[in-house]
């Protein structure tokens, strides 16, 4: 599958400068993808376009070679196939506990109670969750709401996963778990795209870099050849 970016250009009302200026970007299926630079370069506005929460004011989002329709059903269709996982966790726990908020998800795309249980308890699993689907979310600590959180966006199953600074206020071993179960999504043929101004992270982790300046590509390619010695002193 292949997810692209056309010369987007995006800007919110209350400010002056464009967030996402003539930015073009194809991401393909199965690749590590960090997303890097400094703060207002547009790397939130970015994966908030990518499932369509916002809408560019000009160029276009395709999904597979066809440009991205912004109704109801075919945005329901469209976050299928693309996630996002926001850096505050706890903007993405609604439900009384675990279990239910994970089966939010499926249910809302219609899936029977059979098929939402069967997809809760696959990524309860790959999420270290099983033993916390009764707890309620309130009572998770940070790293848990994180887990929860991913938890919930697998369970839809997308082919494109954008975490935008998730592993930015993990401890180290919670961030190892986070980055362990993003590479077995990976493995099973999927993308995942993570925003984060780690950059020593980003060089040992993903296979490519898209580095992101003023709303638009500064760089990309392979980790070792996009990020340099000098770059990360």
């Amino acid at each position: 599958m292949e997810l692209s970016f056309e010369n987007i250009h995006y800007a919110y009302s209350d400010r002056g400068a464009e967030a996402l200026s003539d930015l073009s970007l194809v991401l393909h299926s199965a690749e590590r993808v960090a997303l890097i630079g400094r703060n207002g370069c547009g790397k939130s506005t970015l994966m908030l376009h990518a499932n369509g929460i916002l809408r560019p004011r000009s160029g276009r989002v395709l999904l597979n070679g066809k440009t991205l329709d912004y109704s109801r059903r075919a945005l329901t269709e469209l976050r299928r196939q693309v996630g996002l996982v926001f850096q505050n966790p706890e903007d993405q726990l609604f439900s009384a506990n675990v279990f239910q908020d994970i089966s939010l998800g499926p249910l809302n795309l219609g899936l029977s109670q059979a098929e939402a249980r069967r997809r809760v308890e696959e990524v309860a699993a790959l999420c270290d969750l099983e033993k916390l689907l009764e707890r309620p979310t309130h009572a998770l600590s940070g790293g848990e709401k994180t887990r929860a959180a991913l938890a919930g966006v697998l369970a839809m199953e997308p082919q494109f996963l954008f975490a935008d600074e998730l592993t930015n206020s993990l401890d180290p071993w919670m961030r190892r778990q986070v980055l362990d179960i993003l590479n077995a999504w990976v493995e099973r043929g999927r993308t995942v795209v993570l925003s984060t101004h780690d950059w020593a992270l980003a060089r040992t982790w993903a296979q490519r870099i898209v580095w992101l300046e003023c709303g638009r590509v500064y760089r990309q390619g392979p980790a070792q050849q996009v990020l340099t010695d000098q770059d990360l002193t």
